[in-house]
């Protein structure tokens, strides 16, 4: 069903001058023209204001100058406060939109009920080649059943995939630098149910080593406290999804979590979920070949899952 909607495309910004202007250009060019562009500047100097300033897709962008750098996200959500459309297009400034038609497709897409959708997309690598990604039937229907699985992997994709209606009391947690954007996409998802799937590819995610997800990737500093301070969020009852409790598995497996010890060294000191010991333990007793294989490994986790469900092990201790 065509709606008639304001978008309000909302773009943190960090001096990557030339990255936006590929952005904008992508934007000047949409076919659907309710738009506005809000651009919050993180950036230290006036490259960003510069190239806004001489761009012909000016008029349509409201920019506003960070008084104080506020990193991400908390730059992805300034974006979001300032903006004035009921529904909200994310893009980072190294994203863009696939073609002419991008925007227009997510708003034919938009019906009444849900206000959460995405869209397949392309990851361009910084060598141009591209990848198209894509999720299936089954992931979305076990989305809509349990949000939660998105802690098994984050097949919505980047916020930049996202068309999503604003809703004051749900933002990016400013804690976060690896699971911030599925984080997001729980709780939203819970308070607004279903997701709805666009097919079409409709933009493109540059990817670069410069990334905070990137850089975030299989650091222990960072991913285990996010882990659990996640995990604090979450409803417990979600562990009794057998890919949010393979999530775990897999989690405690990559880190080599034994004990409680490495995660107070990785910087946590929150509170730990009560089935992560026995897990720990259980994960301790076998020996690494057995774990690093696949096969086995996914046999010993589905025990162990049968085992945590017969026993209730999903509290807070």
């Amino acid at each position: 069903m065509v709606q008639d909607l304001f978008v309000s495309i909302c773009v943190p910004a960090y001096q990557r001058p030339e990255l936006l202007k590929r952005l904008l250009d992508s934007i000047l060019v949409q076919e659907y023209t309710r738009y506005e562009v809000v651009v919050t500047d993180d950036s230290p100097g006036t490259t960003v204001s510069d190239l806004i300033d001489s761009h012909p897709l000016k008029p349509a962008i409201r920019y506003f100058k960070n008084q104080q750098p506020m990193g991400t996200p908390e730059n992805w959500n300034e974006s979001i406060r300032k903006a004035g459309g009921d529904w909200i297009k994310l893009m980072h400034d190294d994203d863009w939109f696939a073609d002419r038609d991008s925007l227009g497709c997510f708003v034919r897409s938009v019906r009444p009920g849900p206000d959460f959708y995405f869209s397949a997309f392309n990851n361009v690598h910084s060598d141009e080649k591209k990848a198209e990604s894509m999720a299936d039937r089954s992931f979305i229907k076990n989305l809509n059943r349990c949000p939660g699985i998105l802690l098994a992997g984050n097949r919505i994709g980047p916020p930049s995939a996202v068309l999503f209606k604003k809703d004051p009391a749900i933002l990016f947690d400013r804690r976060f630098r690896w699971v911030v954007d599925f984080d997001f996409y729980i709780h939203y998802l819970k308070a607004h149910p279903p997701a709805v799937y666009i097919e079409k590819a409709l933009v493109n995610i540059g990817i670069s080593e410069t990334q905070v997800t990137q850089s975030s990737f299989g650091n222990p500093a960072v991913e285990i406290p996010e882990r659990f301070m996640q995990w604090e969020k979450m409803d417990p009852s979600s562990l009794g999804n057998w890919r949010v409790y393979d999530s775990w598995w897999r989690f405690v497996r990559n880190f080599r979590l034994t004990g409680e010890g490495k995660i107070r060294s990785s910087g946590y000191s929150g509170p730990l979920p009560a089935f992560i010991f026995p897990m720990m333990q259980r994960q301790k007793k076998i020996p690494g070949t057995v774990l690093r294989n696949g096969f086995f490994s996914k046999l010993l986790m589905s025990a162990n899952f049968i085992r945590m469900k017969t026993k209730g092990r999903t509290g807070i201790q």
